[in-house]
């Protein structure tokens, strides 16, 4: 079994390949009402965007970040942004349903962790619908300390609640 295979097995965050993004890209389209649908090239430009890309099997779980730097136009990231001067922005974290239960979204979050405090960021940050609710990951958030700092209306109807981490050094 190569390397790869065995972290897959193990549920192991890894940095996606080239050949992975079609099948993250569907990943994240199959939940576009949570994420928000993306053209194969937007999807690119994002994860080059990102500080923080990270992924569990095929397309089993996906979790992508950006940091204060990032020239990312969306409003979540602009209200954030506008707020705090350092942050880590979670732009979006799934697991697909066949995977769920198996605490691969929390795999993700604890490898985000270790590298916001390697690179001395203090602040995780998400938002998280509230209409349309998304329930599961509120409470997935709540569980791992997230707390409201906001609200918002955003263009198209969606209203999201805006969550910050504080992390421990």
């Amino acid at each position: 079994m190569t390397d790869a295979a065995l972290a897959d097995a193990g549920g192991v965050p890894r940095v996606p390949a080239g050949d992975d993004l079609p099948a993250l890209l569907a990943l994240n389209n199959a939940h576009a009402v949570e994420l928000s649908w993306q053209a194969p090239d937007a999807f690119a430009r994002l994860l080059d965007r990102a500080c923080f890309v990270r992924c569990i099997g095929a397309a089993d779980a996906l979790l992508v970040a950006l940091d204060q730097d990032a020239r990312y136009d969306n409003p979540n990231f602009a209200w954030l942004a506008a707020r705090h001067p350092r942050f880590v922005y979670i732009d979006r974290v799934v697991v697909a349903a066949h995977a769920r239960g198996r605490g691969l979204a929390r795999r993700l979050y604890d490898s985000l962790i270790e590298y916001a405090r390697v690179h001395g960021q203090q602040r995780l940050v998400c938002e998280i619908n509230a209409e349309p609710p998304n329930p599961a990951s509120l409470a997935f958030h709540r569980g791992l300390g997230f707390a409201p700092i906001g609200q918002a209306r955003l263009p198209g109807g969606k209203t999201v609640t805006y969550f910050e981490r504080v992390l421990r050094a």
